[in-house]
């Protein structure tokens, strides 16, 4: 049985997935019709509902839970792993006063409407409504061609922008954990609820082992990881996947699905998603 599988071909996804479509496990008769984009492209797919297992933000999957179940595998949570607010150094000052009187003026660039990121600055700064939409990595040069005020950078642009003049203006991230007191969730990995439940079984199972797989043997992907990471450096790269694989992605867990359900939570209660009929994740 062939299956259409969406994810990014950012470091955190190839080192997931490398096992799994590569024949590195035995797929259990399962094989894959890979696509490759960015977050906001694999959650405008979702909300189309055109492929059967993909990788989107977490902000996503609120408006597309009634067609798609959240794997227990394949997940980006964590600590200290959040999107971050950043300006021009020498803008800095100016940005960070109009923000501390809630200016409405300011320009921000987003790296989509749907991601976790987008939804994480309404909550801490629901002021900033002039968003620009853009591919994420294009807001730090959009920055510094003045282009923008503040851009909202996720994925390995946060290991670039100081040495490109840039400057933190917040760790959004850091401002959800001292909210909440939870892992963030970043992104998770979904099945579309119409395949049959015990395809839907298989497919979180062998995210899983394809996870586990990669932990076990983390040069096997090397290759496939570095022919997607956009010529980026590989102590990078390892730096960019130690960040966002980890236990959450192994398996979300008691504290993994606390996390998530606490940010759906919110965000209901704040009326930034609509509420959800279904329960969030793969039947048991």
């Amino acid at each position: 049985m062939e299956l259409t599988l969406g994810f990014s071909p950012c470091p955190n996804d190839t080192f997931i997935f490398d096992a799994l479509i590569h024949g590195k496990i035995d797929t259990e008769g399962l094989s894959f019709n890979v696509f490759f984009d960015d977050v906001e492209t694999l959650n405008q797919k979702a909300l189309r509902g055109e492929l059967d297992i993909t990788k989107l933000s977490f902000h996503a999957f609120a408006y597309v839970a009634e067609r798609y179940a959240l794997l227990d595998s394949g997940s980006a949570l964590g600590f200290g792993v959040g999107p971050l607010l950043i300006c021009k150094k020498e803008n800095a000052e100016r940005i960070e006063s109009q923000l501390k009187n809630g200016s409405f003026e300011l320009k921000t660039g987003i790296p989509g409407k749907y991601t976790t990121a987008n939804f994480l600055l309404g909550v801490a700064y629901p002021q900033l409504t002039n968003k620009q939409e853009m591919v994420f990595s294009e807001i730090e040069d959009a920055l510094l061609n003045d282009e923008i005020d503040l851009g909202l950078i996720i994925h390995e642009n946060r290991f670039t922008y100081q040495a490109k003049g840039l400057h933190k203006v917040i760790d959004l991230g850091a401002y959800w954990e001292k909210f909440s007191g939870c892992a963030i969730p970043l992104g998770g990995i979904v099945v579309n609820r119409n395949l049959p439940l015990e395809v839907q079984k298989k497919v979180n199972r062998l995210v899983r082992k394809s996870v586990e797989y990669a932990f076990e043997n983390p040069k096997s992907g090397i290759e496939f990881i570095r022919e997607h990471a956009q010529a980026m450096e590989e102590e990078v790269m390892y730096k960019h996947i130690k960040l966002y694989v980890n236990q959450y992605s192994v398996d979300l867990g008691i504290e993994g699905r606390k996390a998530i359900d606490t940010l759906f939570d919110i965000a209901t209660k704040n009326e930034v998603i609509p509420p959800i009929g279904k329960s969030l994740y793969v039947s048991a």
